[in-house]
């Protein structure tokens, strides 16, 4: 019995602390690594392409649009995180690149910007302390580029450059994207005063719609309807943009990889180390409990023995 009781005591112990084990690993991932893992990483760097149509003077021409977004690590913190973003849009002529110079032969550019700005990382709504960003860094209020982790089916407020201020990005409804779940936000804005270009006012008026993973707040897909008018009511530019098919798709296997990862070490980990760390936790301490129990028992047996033999000696 004494040989069992030891058998006993060390198995318990073993599985006490595996359970241990498991449930503290559970209580990191839910309690510590979801705070970790919901923010937004400091090593992005992300190309978007869309295309679409443009009319200008009168004439419609299929467009293109590169958008390239970059952290900058070492100007970002632990709160907040710096980007860059450099823009192009161009004529889709046949062997047009994704970019052009400005003094193009061809007359193929558009438009091209660069944008500097910050977020939090955890809301990602824009910070704009000068510590993060160049001198002549435009202030920026809202989303800019993506939506928080866990987004919610509500109105948030959404950079717009053209009006250099926040906008209502509307909740609308839920949809399917090639396989992924997401919200689809609606921006609207009528006839808003703007510069068409240096001492030329006008008016826009856009329409946008944009489709968010609500887990991680990756943008899916953006489609934009956006007219520029003149003071006198002449239009100047119309244009037509949405994400490329091939970038859909790609936003798609990078949103289900992401997810895939957020999901495991929020929810399964935590899930697993408390459904098997608990029980097995609770039986190595009651083999623990039984096998001391049974000790002192089989010691008083043992001491009585020779007590007996006296008697019977008497």
């Amino acid at each position: 019995m004494v040989w069992e009781d030891h058998v006993r005591s060390k198995v318990g112990a073993a599985l006490a602390f595996v359970g241990a084990f498991l449930v503290v690993v559970g209580l990191l991932a839910q309690f510590y690594a979801t705070g970790q893992l919901k923010k937004t990483p400091l090593d992005v760097d992300q190309v978007t392409h869309l295309d679409g149509t443009a009319v200008l003077s009168g004439e419609s021409s299929a467009v293109k649009a590169l958008s390239t977004t970059r952290t900058n690590s070492e100007k970002s913190s632990d709160t907040v995180v710096v980007w860059q973003n450099s823009s192009c849009l161009v004529m889709d002529l046949p062997d047009t690149p994704d970019c052009v110079s400005a003094d193009d032969p061809q007359n193929r550019l558009i438009s091209a910007t660069v944008d500097d700005f910050a977020t939090d990382r955890v809301t990602a709504l824009a910070v704009n302390d000068p510590k993060y960003l160049p001198a002549d860094a435009v202030p920026h209020e809202g989303l800019v580029n993506k939506w928080p982790f866990d987004s919610e089916k509500k109105t948030y407020p959404y950079w717009d450059s053209d009006l250099g201020a926040a906008a209502d990005a509307v909740y609308d409804r839920t949809e399917d994207l090639r396989g992924i779940e997401c919200y689809v936000y609606k921006i609207t804005i009528d006839d808003a005063p703007i510069d068409i270009a240096e001492g030329v006012p006008g008016t826009v008026s856009k329409t946008i719609e944009i489709w968010v993973e609500p887990l991680t707040g990756a943008v899916q897909n953006q489609i934009v309807h956006q007219e520029q008018v003149l003071a006198d009511g002449t239009p100047v530019v119309t244009i037509d943009l949405a994400f490329s098919d091939a970038q859909i798709k790609t936003s798609a296997d990078e949103a289900e990889t992401n997810r895939s990862q957020l999901i495991l070490l929020t929810k399964t980990v935590p899930l697993v180390g408390y459904l098997v760390g608990i029980p097995v936790l609770i039986i190595g301490l009651l083999l623990m409990f039984l096998s001391r129990r049974r000790r002192p028992e089989g010691e008083g047996e043992s001491q009585a023995a020779p007590a007996q033999h006296l008697e019977k000696k008497a």
